[in-house]
Parts: C-alpha cells; sequence; structure tokens
C-alpha cells in the first residue's frame, strides 16, 4: 500500500493518484479500496480548502477549477449545491456587508464561512440532522474557521409548516445575506418558514438565494416570500435553477402590520 507521504505529493499530480487507484481497484478488497478513496478525497479537499481561504474570490475566475475540485472531493453525490450556485453564493457573500445565514449545511457552509472569517463577519447554519452537523462543525474546527456558527437542532412544528428552531436570542439583530438549501423536500411546508420565522432579522436589502428552483414547491414559496417580504425575484436559469430575491426595506414593518407578532401560518 502507498504510504501517507505519497498521497500529500500526489495532491498536486491526480492523475498518477487516480492511476494508483485504480491498480488498487483490481488488486486490493473492497474496504481497502473505499479507505484509500476517502483518505485521497479528504487530503484533495483539504488542499483545495486551504486554496480557497487564502484567495475566496479566486475561484470565480472563469478558468478557475477550485470549485469543481472542491465538490468533487467533498462527495455527497446528489446532495451537493450545483457549482452555478455555489458561485451565486461566493459571490453574494463576498458582496455582502454584514453576518450570512444558511439554511441547512455542507460544503457551502465551509466555503461562506471562510468569506466571513475574511469580512470579520459571522456565518451561521441552521441544520436538524446530527450526523451531518458533525462533519460540518469538524471540517470547520479543522481548517481553523472560527466564523462558522453551526446550530444544530431538530425541525420545529409551527402553524401548519415545519422549519428550523433558531437560536435568535444568541445570534446577530439582522443578516444581509440568506442561502436557503433547506429543509429537505418532503417536510412540512417545505421552505416557507424562513420568511415568518426571519422577516425581522433580514436587514434591508438581504439577498436570499433559494435552491431548487426546478421544483414548482419552490418557485411558490418565492412567489410567497416576495409578497410577505415586499421582495423583488429573479429566477435564474443555471444547468440547476435557483432564484435570487431582494429584500425591500419596507418589509419588516409591512409584515408586522400584516402577521402581527406571530410566526404566521402556512396554507
Amino acid at each position: 500500500m502507498a504510504p501517507y507521504w505519497f498521497w500529500q505529493q500526489s495532491i498536486g499530480v491526480s492523475n498518477e493518484a487516480e492511476a494508483l487507484l485504480n491498480v488498487a481497484h483490481l488488486l486490493l478488497p473492497r474496504q481497502t479500496r473505499k479507505w484509500l478513496r476517502q483518505a485521497y478525497d479528504g487530503l484533495r479537499f483539504d488542499a483545495a480548502m486551504r486554496r480557497f481561504i487564502a484567495n475566496p474570490g479566486s475561484a470565480l475566475a472563469p478558468a478557475s477549477p477550485l470549485l469543481a475540485e472542491l465538490i468533487s472531493a467533498w462527495g455527497n453525490s446528489g446532495w451537493i449545491a450545483n457549482e452555478g450556485y455555489l458561485r451565486a453564493c461566493i459571490a453574494s457573500a463576498l458582496a455582502s456587508a454584514g453576518p450570512t445565514l444558511e439554511c441547512g449545511s455542507g460544503l457551502s457552509t465551509l466555503l461562506l464561512g471562510a468569506v466571513a472569517q475574511q469580512h470579520g463577519q459571522q456565518h451561521w447554519a441552521l441544520e436538524h440532522m446530527p450526523e451531518w452537523g458533525i462533519r460540518v462543525g469538524r471540517c470547520a474546527d479543522r481548517h481553523h474557521l472560527r466564523a462558522v456558527k453551526l446550530h444544530t437542532a431538530p425541525l420545529k412544528t409551527y402553524a401548519g409548516y415545519a422549519w428550523y428552531d433558531p437560536p435568535l436570542s444568541r445570534w446577530p439583530c439582522t443578516f444581509s445575506l440568506v442561502v436557503c438549501d433547506g429543509p429537505p423536500a418532503g417536510t412540512l411546508g417545505g421552505r416557507y418558514g424562513l420568511a415568518p420565522i426571519m422577516r425581522e432579522h433580514l436587514a434591508p436589502g438581504c439577498v436570499i438565494l433559494l435552491d431548487d428552483a426546478e421544483r414548482e414547491a419552490e418557485r411558490e414559496i418565492a412567489r410567497r416570500w416576495q409578497v410577505e417580504l415586499d421582495a423583488s425575484q429573479q429566477f435564474v436559469d443555471d444547468a440547476k435553477p435557483f432564484i435570487q430575491l431582494v429584500v425591500s426595506p419596507r418589509s419588516a414593518r409591512r409584515a408586522t402590520q400584516v402577521n402581527g407578532t406571530d410566526h404566521g401560518s402556512y396554507g
């Protein structure tokens, strides 16, 4: 078996490392092959993450392979955010003047946490799956991303919908960017809960990026948010579409007039 130093050296020579993994696929037991792949991907990810932390904006360069490398090495195929959506999240975070919030957690949490740390801000992420919160939290610790504030707790049932149970008393007064990639499809009310729970914590001009806009349920939620938050809406027809909303400065006053002080209802 190749020694650990070989994998470290091979990060910059991925073709050689991939060739060795292909040979291992033919010669080694399945569990050993799986361990080798995980170890290699872990080293690839850490190397790419260090490059991103050093200069987050460089990942947005048209010819940069950095985001593709991070996505490939992170794994979690089928659930990870699309590269176009990640680019929009990073660009919005780089332009953000305040704390940022994420509904769900994953690779995007680490990337947005790195941007927030560069800006001297915090990036909060809400997660309802303990095992996923542990993975993301450990990775954030390994890369010294102190700006990442990960809150893991079960979803809470409100008036006709379920959503996260955020630590409202502990976090910033307002957020200037919200990345919404959770809760998962099938949750009661979908992702609607962001508006009634968070409207008083969205700064004037807050940008909301809603993923999975190929689904009619997300488009309907965006239409409701547009009304309830007095927001503008733009459908981004990427390979995997998403929706960008920009909250009006009038939304907090309007929300109080329409819904009073409770958390609204879904339906």
